[in-house]
């Protein structure tokens, strides 16, 4: 309802709180922030009951507000544009905001890759010839790494720790993405329960610069199967054998990745491993 007791300058007539709420279909919470923010001060406060209201000659400043924050500009940014208003100063807002947008496109290109990524590991795990002995050829694979001998029976949780601390790593990188490694020498006397590092693998997208090491290029025998690491033994055992038949040798280290774990499930059932070894 308009007021009709108060006229605003040039006689303009005046809105209620609530009615200019309506008329711009904003919250009623956001009119009082900007005022008490300065960036729209009512045009008149009645002094006995500190009603709040407004003309149309703020019509236009409360359009320039809500633009601008339609293109995120923080309101640090928006009052200062009204204490210095003039086609400089919001040129110079623009051009600022528009390299926030292009640093944010760039962030959410960095997320959404690493979601494909995600996506199509998972996938490929799930629909996977668990127990098959599948020769790949895999590319070259940054890696931070932690040489340390451990067993099964030791915390996996901790080494990862220790991974995390030796290279500064950011703890929201590391799902799915952390191996271990058998030494090829225990590999050849097929002892499988002693390792000799755990790794983190390194993508673009984590944006991480400091990786001291890499999985090499070339061919690798592979096998995935539903478990974690305590399985592994047998089917180290069939990876050996067919690279035995097969008239392959061994060339380095195993990597031991478990793809889907309690990370992502609680369904022990769903948990997939894949194992690789390198070949000469």
């Amino acid at each position: 309802m308009l007021d009709k007791d108060h006229k605003g300058s040039s006689n303009n007539i005046l809105f209620t709180i609530g009615e200019m709420a309506r008329l711009f279909h904003m919250n009623i919470r956001t009119l009082r922030y900007y005022d008490e923010l300065g960036i729209l001060k009512p045009e008149y406060v009645n002094p006995d009951t500190n009603y709040r209201y407004y003309s149309t000659n703020q019509f236009e400043r409360l359009n320039t507000i809500r633009y601008l924050r339609a293109l995120d500009v923080p309101l640090e940014k928006i009052s200062n544009f009204f204490d210095e208003k003039d086609v400089s100063t919001i040129l110079s807002i623009f051009m600022e905001q528009r390299e926030n947008v292009l640093k944010k496109q760039k962030q959410l290109a960095h997320i959404e890759k690493k979601i494909r990524n995600r996506i199509e590991q998972i996938e490929t795990a799930l629909s996977a010839a668990y127990g098959q002995v599948i020769i790949k050829h895999l590319p070259q694979r940054k890696i931070v790494l932690l040489e340390k001998n451990f067993t099964l029976a030791d915390d996996l949780e901790l080494l990862i720790r220790d991974l995390s601390k030796e290279h500064c790593l950011d703890d929201a990188i590391f799902l799915g993405k952390v191996g271990v490694s058998i030494r090829q020498q225990d590999l050849i006397k097929r002892q499988f329960t002693h390792f000799s590092s755990i790794f983190m693998v390194i993508e673009a997208e984590d944006d991480f610069h400091n990786e001291d090491s890499v999985l090499p290029e070339g061919s690798y025998a592979t096998v995935q199967y539903q478990g974690t690491h305590d399985e592994a033994s047998p089917y180290y055992t069939l990876l050996l054998n067919h690279i035995k038949d097969s008239g392959f040798q061994i060339k380095g280290n195993s990597v031991e990745i478990t793809i889907i774990d309690s990370g992502i499930t609680n369904d022990c059932n769903k948990f997939v491993t894949e194992l690789q070894i390198p070949l000469q």
